[in-house]
């Protein structure tokens, strides 16, 4: 059986992409498949025991169950936290989303399940002709869009679906993710942004998480249909 592959893209940078990457995968690993992480373009790195780290794909690592090669998992690991074309630039790196492509396939040999986080949101980027769309389109996956809940909201999660849709790519759902704890109507957000993204994309509300202290994952998980996603791609 193939493996399942999702692209998790986000309405806007720090929005809680990684933590619902890592409720996903936990999700999965409850569900007793084996499931794996990419990260391919990670920005902000630090040293540790003379080994680079970026903080968002150890968090993916460590909610997975099939431990891939740092090669693998994240291809591209820049040392600044800004704008990866910016920094990739700046430290001499060409990111190839040819080589991002091989190393998914490496992947897809070792798991059931994996879980592609992007960097940022949808059209974050890469150099001065590509961005991540263009990355998300050449691995030509079913896209989760993490819609933050704050104050825009609405607004960047149709702009995010229309850009999904004019790459031609599937919209398997969107997560909402509550990150303001103060956001008024937030209710009546989530449920202006459901009406539309399930009429116009066919792309259903797939989990909202509250806020949760000490970001669990396996807790998140919990809030996500992770047996509808199942359902619909994994043949």
């Amino acid at each position: 059986m193939k493996a399942l592959s999702l692209f998790v893209t986000g309405t806007d940078t720090e929005i809680g992409k990684t933590f619902v990457s890592c409720a996903l995968l936990r999700g999965f690993c409850a569900r007793e498949l084996r499931a794996a992480a990419l990260k391919p373009i990670a920005a902000g790195a630090q040293l540790h025991n003379g080994i680079w780290h970026n903080e968002d794909a150890d968090l993916l690592r460590d909610a997975s169950n099939v431990t891939l090669p740092p090669h693998v998992s994240t291809p591209y690991l820049l040392r600044e936290p800004a704008a990866p074309h910016i920094v990739a630039a700046r430290e001499g790196v060409q990111l190839d989303i040819a080589h991002i492509v091989a190393c998914h396939h490496d992947a897809e040999q070792l798991a059931d399940v994996v879980v592609v986080e992007g960097a940022g949101g949808f059209r974050v980027p890469l150099d001065d002709m590509l961005d991540t769309s263009d990355l998300a389109f050449a691995l030509a996956l079913p896209v989760v869009l993490v819609v933050g809940l704050r104050l825009g909201c609405i607004n960047h999660a149709l702009l995010s679906a229309e850009a999904i849709a004019a790459r031609g790519l599937v919209l398997a759902g969107w997560i909402a993710n509550a990150i303001d704890p103060d956001m008024a109507f937030a209710a009546e957000n989530i449920e202006a942004i459901r009406q539309r993204l399930d009429r116009q994309y066919s792309a259903p509300l797939l989990g909202t998480i509250p806020r949760l202290d000490g970001k669990r994952a396996d807790e998140a998980a919990a809030y996500i249909d992770i047996d509808a996603l199942l359902e619909r791609f994994r043949h």
